[in-house]
């Protein structure tokens, strides 16, 4: 899984740079908090887990593991495309959307940060988590 969501983070880095640059060429900053989620949320936090699981892999065989990689990588998409749409229209659908797409992406974000916190100690896996 590791390896796997370090693929999935270059896909966004992709993504999170032709947006960089399509606003650059165009000089209109509307989309920057969109740049921004992509950048931080699904480069640097899928980077970041996906190198922490590869140098623990026992942790990724955890099922907090694999609710994170569902539950984040159903739910950001969903919210970039929900913040994408509300910073053109704020309608009260558009809310809903972002809420959707925002809760299990944070609630994967939280068991991420729990398989690790409880997952490890002194720079090792606890096998009795």
């Amino acid at each position: 899984m590791g390896i796997r969501l370090i693929k999935i983070s270059v896909i966004y880095l992709i993504i999170s740079t032709l947006l960089a640059m399509y606003m650059s060429i165009t000089e209109n900053m509307t989309l920057s908090t969109v740049h921004s989620h992509i950048s931080c949320l699904g480069w640097a936090m899928l980077a970041l887990s996906g190198l922490i699981y590869h140098l623990f892999p026992e942790l990724e065989k955890r099922v907090l593991s694999k609710m994170f990689f569902w539950l984040f990588n159903i739910g950001l998409p969903i919210m970039i495309i929900g913040v994408s749409f509300y910073l053109y229209d704020q309608s009260g659908l558009i809310k809903v959307v972002i809420s959707i797409g925002a809760i299990p992406t944070s609630i994967g974000i939280i068991l991420f940060a729990v398989n690790v916190l409880i997952g490890t100690k002194n720079g090792k896996v606890i096998n009795s988590v």
